[in-house]
């Protein structure tokens, strides 16, 4: 049976974005035709976590409703490098905890990190959502693979606003950061455009 995973932002005992969790979990438990769920906040209250810091709280479970959890220290590090990598067929519409294929593309890559491409649209990392930057706005790709619940929030508090962003206008952004459920936006911890290794310098199709 399929697992699927979630990775919620806790900081000083403090849950974050818990409705945008819930209502994803909810969302696949009902995709799968399946009438039962899991409660975040229930599952949260019984750890009776009471650690200051920032953690990674981290459910998997599977569509009977069985889940496991941890609670991992987390700290944000920053990425050497990136690599545009092409991948037409992927589909990560749920958020599974079978990561095979997006590891099999980091390996394949020559970077750090991979910027997934398909059907020459930018969409995301291998963990994360992505914003590029234009002027003083910033921009995130309409063609995301999932759609996160930071970059929902991003969203409807019009914090950021989304963009077809591709292998030929990708080069007019300056500069670009990841964001997800521990990542929230933050100017401080965004990247030049050229960390992208093979940054497309024309409208031509990039070698991947």
């Amino acid at each position: 049976m399929s697992q699927f995973i979630e990775s919620i932002k806790v900081e000083d005992t403090e849950i974050f974005l818990l409705d945008q969790h819930q209502k994803r979990v909810n969302e696949t438990f009902s995709y799968f035709g399946k009438e039962v769920s899991i409660n975040i906040d229930e599952i949260f209250k019984s750890l009776k976590h009471d650690e200051d810091g920032l953690y990674k709280f981290k459910i998997t479970y599977d569509l009977t409703g069985k889940y496991r959890t941890q609670m991992i220290p987390y700290a944000m590090s920053e990425i050497a490098n990136f690599q545009l990598v092409e991948n037409n067929s992927y589909d990560y519409s749920f958020k599974f905890e079978d990561r095979k294929e997006l590891e099999k593309m980091k390996i394949l890559s020559k970077a750090a990190e991979i910027i997934i491409v398909k059907n020459n649209h930018i969409t995301d990392t291998s963990y994360s959502n992505l914003l590029f930057k234009k002027g003083k706005d910033w921009f995130t790709p309409k063609t995301y693979l999932l759609n996160g619940v930071q970059r929902q929030f991003l969203l409807k508090a019009k914090k950021i606003k989304e963009a077809e962003i591709t292998l030929q206008n990708l080069s007019e952004y300056s500069h670009f950061q990841l964001i997800n459920a521990l990542n929230e936006a933050d100017d401080s911890y965004s990247y030049p455009i050229d960390r992208i290794k093979n940054l497309p310098k024309t409208s031509e199709q990039i070698e991947m």
